[in-house]
């Protein structure tokens, strides 16, 4: 099954523990970004996982290159040019303290990056499913006209195609995301959304939720599900449900509605999770709710392996989501009682 992704891959400098921004004197050193990490789990699931994006020739954007390699990523479709590698910086939080992220990605390769840099039509032949995230078309014209021309390459090799909606604030304007975003939803086949991207994405709100006091509307997300679906016509809708207790104590669930045996809104099990990096949570949850989709007959199990894909990915410092198939399955499976294995 092969599987397609398009966006940036940034380097990532984050606190060593849990230090601050203005204490630390090193940062550990990684990368990530929205479709990288979920080119990198959908390999590590066993998957054949594409990335397409633009990195510098220079040796950091080889760096990058080299990462998603060691993770079974194939690279081969990755155009290189451009001054710099996007970076973000990262401050993990604890107890009541949140986390920060500051980017510093104005300018970036895959910014100035153009469509005719890429044979979309060999790109997309016999691919399964082409996924991105609302970041992607948030960095730029140029971001926004090879999205558009990978989403036609790919609706025309027959491809599913998806879509993590991933409002990013300090990015773009809810004004600004709704009038690039809402014309792009004609592509789009599975919408991924949580608590905060379809109202600014899309201008449809969930009900009284407030995810900052940990209280969830479920019957609103249900609502939400129902309207994006029938707005769109999509063929499944799945929304990821975060009550945020504090940056250390989160639960996690979500919730799926679709054509296939979720014609009602089906709410997952619910994990309580203590975090060690919340960072690409939410693409944890895309890549298995993809691989769940193109591997269980249930629509159900599905949306109960994202879920526990994420809950896992949490545990893990780090953008990617390390944990393979079977450790998943372990999870839905037990529970989760932590037990050492031995």
């Amino acid at each position: 099954m092969k599987i397609v992704t398009l966006g940036e891959i940034m380097l990532r400098l984050s606190t060593p523990g849990y230090t601050r921004f203005v204490q630390t004197q090193t940062f550990d050193a990684t990368f990530g970004g929205g479709e990288a990490n979920v080119a990198a789990a959908l390999a590590n699931y066993g998957l054949e996982s594409h990335f397409i994006t633009k990195v510098p020739r220079h040796e950091i954007g080889q760096s990058a290159v080299n990462h998603l390699r060691r993770f079974g990523v194939r690279a081969d479709g990755i155009v290189r040019g451009g001054d710099r590698l996007g970076i973000y910086f990262l401050e993990t939080g604890a107890s009541q303290r949140p986390s920060k992220v500051i980017y510093d990605r104005a300018a970036s390769s895959i910014s100035g990056m153009t469509p005719e840099e890429v044979d979309w039509d060999k790109v997309m032949t016999g691919t399964r499913w082409f996924h991105w995230t609302g970041i992607t078309p948030a960095l730029g014209a140029g971001a926004q006209a090879c999205l558009r021309t990978a989403c036609v390459a790919a609706k025309a090799a027959g491809a599913t195609v998806s879509c993590d909606l991933n409002y990013r604030a300090k990015l773009w304007t809810p004004a600004e995301a709704q009038a690039v975003m809402k014309p792009l939803m004609d592509f789009v086949d599975v919408c991924i959304a949580n608590e905060e991207d379809a109202e600014k994405s899309l201008g449809l709100r969930a009900g009284t939720t407030d995810v900052t006091e940990a209280h969830l509307d479920e019957a609103g997300y249900e609502e939400v599900a129902r309207q994006l679906k029938a707005t769109y016509g999509f063929e499944a809708v799945a929304i990821t449900l975060r009550e945020s207790f504090s940056a250390s104590h989160n639960g996690w669930s979500a919730l799926l509605l679709d054509n296939r045996d979720c014609t009602t809104p089906y709410r997952s099990t619910r994990y309580d999770i203590q975090i060690v990096d919340r960072v690409g949570g939410g693409d944890a949850f895309a890549s298995g709710l993809i691989y769940g989709l193109l591997t269980y007959a249930s629509s159900k199990d599905a949306l109960e392996f994202a879920v526990a894909a994420s809950c896992l990915k949490q545990t893990i410092p780090g953008d990617f989501n390390l944990m393979t198939a079977d450790e998943v399955e372990k999870l839905i499976k037990s529970g989760g009682s932590g037990r050492v294995e031995r």
